[in-house]
């Protein structure tokens, strides 16, 4: 599939069939993010699986935006391991992190899997629920699966502002 193609038809999923994802394909959505570029290539993300029925439901006691998903993927990065900017001391590992999660985002969507980037997730709550170290950081959460029969995209998403407002050349 052509990239623009695949970009242009992905859309946030928030309607699922009730299937857990098999083994394959998740492996093949994590090699996706295992793929993607990171400062200096120091590789922070960590990545937690969801894919359990049990995971399911106690994710559901972390955030309200699961949509009912039968997987989901929390992408998280290690504290310890990021490249700094000399400049301001900036970290690269959250950047990196959601370079990660839009790796594995696009990936679903060309294995047939739809997904939603979500962001509105109590971190306090995924720490004590699935045990997450203090050096380990939640960024994103992709909860996926595949997408209902009647499931389409919010009546927003094929709108954009102009391209004009959001470029610029040489200077703002």
């Amino acid at each position: 599939m052509d990239f623009l193609q695949l970009a242009a038809e992905r859309y946030s999923v928030r309607k699922f069939k009730n299937e857990h994802l098999k083994q394959a394909v998740i492996d093949k959505i994590l090699a996706a993010g295992h793929l993607a570029p990171t400062g200096c290539n120091y590789q922070p993300q960590r990545i937690l699986v969801l894919n359990t029925d049990d995971s399911i439901r106690a994710l559901a006691g972390c955030t309200k935006s699961h949509f009912g998903a039968p997987t989901a993927m929390l992408v998280c990065y290690n504290k310890n391991e990021t490249w700094h900017r000399p400049y301001d001391g900036a970290l690269s590992a959250p950047v990196d992190a959601c370079i990660v999660t839009t790796h594995m985002m696009l990936a679903a969507h060309a294995l047939g899997v739809g997904s939603t980037w979500v962001m509105h997730f109590d971190p306090a709550a995924m720490r004590e629920t699935f045990h997450i170290p203090a050096e380990i950081e939640p960024v994103a959460l992709l909860v996926m699966g595949y997408p209902a029969d009647d499931a389409e995209p919010h009546r927003l998403h094929k709108e954009f502002r102009p391209l004009d407002e959001v470029v610029r050349y040489d200077t703002f």
